[in-house]
């Protein structure tokens, strides 16, 4: 066994993908398992003691080119807004963005929703990270099942993401 797969071998399988996403971007934060679920925003705050708009919810949405095409969209909101999907597609130069199905999250990310973490996917995919996560000194993620989250900042998440700074709401 090598010295990550030990380190991380309390964690599900899910999760472990993102704590060796994260070690390997040198995030500063650690994915940590919650005796509570936190599929939502509401859940993760409460669990925390944190504002809900601390919290990235990851959010993926199918963004249609107008050519036909659409390609999987990661939106790390946060968790007081609801994303504009009409505006954000305008920003991010698309012709329309829909939510995704859950089994195209799953088949984008590997993971379900309610658990979906901003790394850790078994490819990149676009990122847009809310320019309102940046009011915050601290954020929560999802790492990768609804009972495992980690720390992190605005900054960093763009960093990890490769992702676009943008307004989600109108």
């Amino acid at each position: 066994m090598t010295a990550t797969a030990a380190t991380y071998d309390h964690l599900p399988a899910r999760s472990r993908l993102v704590a060796e996403a994260l070690a390997a971007a040198g995030a500063t934060g650690t994915v940590r398992e919650l005796d509570v679920p936190a599929r939502t925003a509401a859940e993760a705050a409460a669990a925390l003691g944190c504002a809900v708009g601390a919290i990235a919810n990851s959010l993926v949405f199918i963004g249609e080119d107008g050519q036909g095409h659409g390609e999987p969209v990661l939106v790390l909101t946060s968790g007081s807004h609801w994303v504009d999907t009409e505006a954000l597609a305008r920003r991010m130069g698309l012709a329309a963005l829909a939510r995704a199905t859950a089994d195209q999250v799953r088949a984008a990310t590997g993971q379900a929703i309610g658990g979906v973490a901003p790394v850790g996917h078994p490819a990149p995919l676009r990122t847009v990270v809310d320019l309102a996560l940046a009011a915050h000194p601290r954020v929560w993620a999802a790492g990768g099942t609804p009972h495992t989250i980690f720390p992190t900042t605005h900054a960093e998440l763009l960093v990890l993401t490769g992702g676009a700074a943008l307004a989600v709401t109108p």
